[in-house]
């Protein structure tokens, strides 16, 4: 079509659905946020949370499964997770799943971008 041009949408910003606000959270949730992120899980169900916002940085450890009907104490899938502060802005320091760490430091390109990836839609979101 000569003389038109083409309208784009704007770009859409993909989360994982069902995230507390940002002004409620706390980090637990903002923890919850970083494995649904990462897992690219529509839905997440946590287990044991233990919280530690005292400690220098604050920091989250718990266990969660992405299936439905799955007891707390059957989940064995654990993620750590450190950030800057207790309240938003959190800013994602560090977070483990397993054995493998991403943080902005990592040696692995991979993890390091994964680590960006994560920290950025959490950014976005307010977390």
């Amino acid at each position: 079509m000569a003389g038109s041009v083409a309208a784009f949408a704007p770009t859409a910003y993909a989360q994982a659905p069902g995230m507390v606000p940002a002004a409620q959270a706390t980090i637990e949730d903002a923890c919850k946020a970083v494995t649904q992120n990462v897992l690219l899980a529509a839905s997440l169900h946590t287990g044991v949370v233990q919280a530690f916002p005292e400690l220098k940085p604050p920091g989250v450890r718990m266990t969660y499964s992405t299936r439905d009907g799955v007891e707390p104490k059957n989940m064995v899938d654990t993620i750590e997770c450190q950030f800057q502060n207790t309240k938003a802005p959190f800013v994602l320091q560090r977070f483990c799943m397993s054995s493998t760490c991403y943080s902005p430091d990592e040696r692995n390109p991979e993890n390091k971008r994964r680590f960006e990836e994560v920290r950025t839609i959490l950014q976005r979101s307010g977390y």
